[in-house]
């Protein structure tokens, strides 16, 4: 069932109907009485312009049910023309309101048509004294065809423009729901890679305080100015942390208009986080050929240089003490390698459990398009590889 209509779209559809039927009856009765009636004659003219009015109002209290059986009240309306012409603006607006259904129309135009013959050759001459042959009834009827294709035509519009604006809301809807999507998994995509940036930012950091501070838990040997030393490494990393970590979370509180991201770490800042590697007290060796001079996108470089800390910082966690071997190689044009290799410590086990670390390592590889693999060697070397392609 169509949806109901509001006050006054009823109403002024209710007014319309009646004023046509009122305009109908007038110029009706106007010819009727304008030519020379007897008495007798006058009084069944009279009861029939009487009869006209009574079923013209009738057929208007049928209209609040034609949304419901919208067939019924047309026929019923049609049927009603063969005694009243205040019916017609009724019958048009049922027969506009079937059309627009798409129903039975046939139906409804065989009544109506099956009534105006009726009541050209039958009860017009009859009633209301108006001649019964010639051509005047047959142009009646092919009037009243006229005004029924009328109103068929007024309800097939009709019912494409509702198809057309219900089309239109459902593509505004969905255009919603899409950009509503959208802008979901925007976010979602942003929160990863902060998530992953914070993760990459502090995991090194924090591994790094969390390695002075156990040689100060078990090294009873370290003298005064040694202790002050890694004291202050301890507190220098925890101080470089809580900066990172700032600009990280200054990002989230930018509304895109105020405040600048700060740039990335990339391949040029690798030797300072292999000095901070050595100074923390592990054996980092890198061999990277001449890959570092050569240029290659800001993405790339960040990617490789996450994957270097990344890797670092679980040789930390996992093998402390054990030496690191940090291998680059590739040709622009081609695919850049990133090997870090270290042997297996006594630590907890990164080969059955992968932290986050690692598979945050392996989504960035996936976001520029290369691959990522991790695991223990027959050499008893733990292996992290990174292929990236190297577009020039």
């Amino acid at each position: 069932m169509p949806e109901p209509l509001r006050v006054w779209s009823r109403a002024w559809r209710h007014l319309l109907a009646a004023g046509v039927g009122v305009v109908a009856w007038c110029a009706q009765t106007a010819v009727v009485l304008a030519g020379p009636l007897t008495a007798a004659q006058q009084d069944v003219v009279g009861a029939a312009l009487v009869l006209d009015l009574a079923v013209g109002v009738v057929a208007l209290a049928l209209l609040p049910l034609r949304r419901r059986h919208p067939l019924l009240v047309a026929c019923l309306a049609g049927a009603a023309c063969v005694v009243s012409v205040a019916a017609l603006g009724a019958t048009a607006l049922a027969v506009v309101s079937i059309a627009a259904r798409r129903r039975l129309v046939v139906v409804a135009a065989a009544v109506f048509l099956a009534g105006s013959v009726v009541s050209e050759f039958l009860y017009r001459p009859r009633f209301l004294l108006t001649e019964a042959g010639g051509f005047e009834p047959v142009g009646s009827v092919v009037l009243s065809g006229a005004f029924f294709a009328a109103a068929v035509v007024v309800g097939r519009y009709v019912a494409t423009r509702r198809a057309l604006v219900l089309s239109l809301n459902e593509r505004a809807v969905t255009a919603e729901r899409e950009q509503a999507l959208a802008a979901q998994v925007a976010r979602d995509a942003e929160r990863n890679r902060i998530a992953r940036e914070m993760h990459d930012v502090l995991a090194h950091r924090i591994s790094m305080v969390a390695l002075h501070a156990g040689a100060l838990t078990y090294r009873d040997d370290l003298d005064r100015g040694q202790t002050a030393e890694v004291a202050h490494t301890i507190g220098e990393n925890a101080r470089l942390a809580l900066a990172e970590l700032r600009e990280v979370l200054g990002v989230l509180r930018t509304d895109g208009t105020a405040g600048v991201e700060p740039p990335q770490p990339t391949l040029a800042q690798l030797p300072a986080l292999l000095a901070d590697a050595r100074e923390a007290g592990s054996a980092v060796r890198l061999d990277s050929g001449e890959v570092l001079g050569l240029e290659c996108s800001e993405t790339l470089s960040r990617t490789a240089f996450r994957i270097v800390q990344e890797a670092l910082t679980n040789a930390r966690r996992h093998a402390p003490g054990e030496p690191v071997v940090v291998r680059l190689a590739g040709v622009a044009g081609g695919v850049l390698e990133v090997e870090v290799s270290n042997p297996l410590g006594d630590g907890p086990d990164v080969v059955s459990s992968p932290g986050v670390g690692l598979l945050g390592l392996a989504e960035r590889a996936a976001l520029v398009g290369g691959t990522f693999a991790h695991g223990a060697r027959p050499d008893g070397s733990f292996v992290v590889t990174a292929r990236l392609p190297w577009q020039s």
